[in-house]
């Protein structure tokens, strides 16, 4: 049995998807909300906070891999549960390959000379080798880059703090009173910044997919310290951007992109801007790996509950469903390749499918209070903030369903479906695969019946024919030879001829008497010639043509059917008196 993942095993995987939302999601927040980001990003900490006590429900009184998936399939159908599995999934393909690339493009602010797709499929390659080593050697890892990000921004907070004291905190408080662009309203700008700021929680439902991986009591602490990590470095780093750089600026593509970046270079120089990117390349690095984990975990229980092909089952010697990382690292390049690296595609799916499965396990909550009241459960969550947290995400997937795409790239919406639906359809496919499996037979059934019952009435015309041709007898006229000349005859008949049935016959008289072992010899080549039935006749009379003739007629077989030895000068008939009797040896 593998060892179980402590505190900060378990934290540190499913934190750094979580903790590595700082490095994109003051700046989003900012681009909508503008100097109100903060105020949206607490917000978003509420709504965290109200699903601490919804997942700690669910998973307290359910505690298997799979999520949503799992609160739904012990809640509702198959089929129900199988839509927030896909949803899951597909949030997981699109953090894997987004937190690579990206951290492959903060690699390249230090090395310039790498290129992007082929590091990235070098690093997703790297993660999935660190998945199948297995969860104990892959935690090592999490819980290292889990540290040196927490330790890097300390130092990049501490920094900008320093330098905002000597210098003060007059850019903050003029982007305060900064129009909102655009003219917007306050309440839209907060509306909009919101949602945005929603994808800063990506990571909190990944503990719920390897809860079986933690040890006793360890889930919903890992809850609590996700919680306590972005309700503090999310907003602290909207404030500190709003106190370093003018809104207009942070606002544009570069800052956008490397906001945190920015932000080192601006406090520290090069060597804070180098720390910082370096954290980055790590801890999206990371959730790569929290990918990895929670999929694995997912599709376990999928497999199990036979909605997955059972070739997914299989592990290695260090327990690791190796055919899952797999097949998850195959997916992720291929859809790295297709998107030509620009990961801004799958935004769509990332946004959308997250978001969903937040609000599923809301709802799996609520059928936990109704359908299974009497499940034993550490901890419970009141519905009025089930129905809080629940709206607040959807007014989320909303917000992100109606922004408007940006730089030509389809809505988030229509890349979402692009990926969704396939997905979908392969899903419910395995699920109905019976029903799916016995139209198809009755689909050749009706194709090819017609043809069978043909092939089968031909078969039997053949074998019939076979039957026929095999039926006629032969005839063998012996003078009362050994075994060995009889067994010549045997093999001249098995070789020629297409029989089943010979008459060994031997005319006896006076001066032709039957040997005594004849029969005997006879039986015993019956048997060696299993092939063939065997009969031993005795005529009495004188061999002659005359009573070829009759022996033809009585047993109604050819006499060019009856074959004789060779006749020696003795013979008192000449070969072609016998009416076509053949010589065989």
């Amino acid at each position: 049995m593998h060892k179980k993942l402590n505190q900060l095993s378990a934290t540190a995987i499913c934190g750094n998807d979580i903790s590595s939302s700082v490095l994109y999601v003051s700046a989003l927040a900012i681009a909508f909300a503008g100097q109100y980001a903060w105020i949206t990003l607490l917000i978003v900490s509420f709504v965290l906070f109200l699903f601490r006590k919804i997942y700690g429900e669910v998973v307290g009184a359910l505690p298997l891999n799979g999520g949503a998936y799992n609160a739904l399939l012990n809640t509702t159908s198959k089929l129900t549960a199988s839509f927030a599995a896909t949803l899951t999934i597909l949030s997981y393909m699109a953090t894997a390959v987004i937190s690579a690339n990206e951290a492959v493009h903060y690699l390249h602010h230090i090395v310039p000379v790498i290129q992007i797709i082929p590091i990235t499929i070098l690093l997703l390659g790297l993660f999935a080798i660190l998945a199948i080593a297995g969860i104990s050697e892959s935690a090592k890892v999490a819980i290292g880059i889990f540290i040196f990000h927490l330790t890097s921004l300390t130092i990049l907070s501490a920094f900008i703090i320093y330098f905002l004291l000597n210098t003060g905190f007059g850019t903050f408080i003029e982007n305060w009173h900064l129009p909102l662009l655009g003219n917007n309203s306050v309440s839209n700008a907060i509306f909009l910044g919101f949602a945005a700021s929603m994808l800063g929680i990506s990571g909190f439902e990944s503990s719920a997919n390897f809860v079986e991986e933690q040890k006793k009591g360890v889930f919903p602490k890992t809850l609590k310290n996700m919680w306590v990590i972005v309700s503090i470095i999310n907003p602290l780093m909207a404030i500190l951007a709003l106190s370093l750089f003018t809104i207009p600026t942070l606002q544009t593509d570069d800052y956008q992109n490397t906001l945190l970046v920015e932000m080192g270079k601006h406090v520290g120089g090069e060597s804070i801007a180098s720390l910082v990117a370096i954290d980055a390349f790590l801890v999206l690095s990371g959730a790569v790996l929290t990918s990895f984990v929670g999929v694995t975990g997912l599709l376990e229980r999928m497999t199990l509950d036979r909605i997955m092909p059972q070739f997914f089952l299989k592990r290695n010697k260090r327990g690791s469903s190796y055919r899952i990382i797999i097949v998850f690292f195959i997916l992720a390049v291929s859809v790295l390749l297709i998107t030509k690296g620009n990961v801004k595609l799958l935004a769509g799916v990332y946004t959308i499918s997250f978001l969903s499965v937040m609000a599923l396990f809301g709802i799996g909550n609520i059928l936990l209070k109704i359908k299974r009241k009497k499940l034993p459960r550490p901890e419970r969550a009141s519905r009025l903030a089930v129905i809080i947290a629940i709206g607040a995400v959807i007014i989320a997937l909303i917000g992100n369903i109606v922004i408007p795409a940006k730089d030509g790239l389809p809505s988030n919406l229509t890349v979402f479906l692009y990926y969704f639906i396939p997905t979908i359809l392969f899903i419910i496919m395995m699920l109905n695969r019976t029903a799916l499996l016995k139209v198809a037979l009755n689909t050749i059934d009706a194709i090819f019946d017609p043809i069978r019952k043909y092939i089968i009435q031909l078969d039997r015309k053949i074998q019939k024919t076979i039957d026929r041709i095999n039926a006629q007898e032969f005839v063998f006229f012996t003078k009362g030879d050994n075994i060995a000349t009889l067994n010549k005859v045997m093999l001249y008949i098995y070789r020629n001829e297409n029989t089943k049935n010979l008459k060994i016959c031997i005319v006896a008289n006076e001066e032709n008497k039957v040997p005594e072992k004849l029969a005997e010899e006879i039986d015993f080549l019956d048997k060696e010639y299993p092939s063939i039935n065997i009969e031993f006749v005795i005529e009495e009379g004188v061999f002659s043509p005359d009573l070829i003739k009759k022996l033809s007629f009585k047993w109604n077989i050819p006499i060019n059917f009856m074959f004789i030895g060779s006749p020696t000068g003795k013979f008192p008939y000449k070969v072609e008196e016998l009416g076509g009797v053949r010589l065989i040896i």
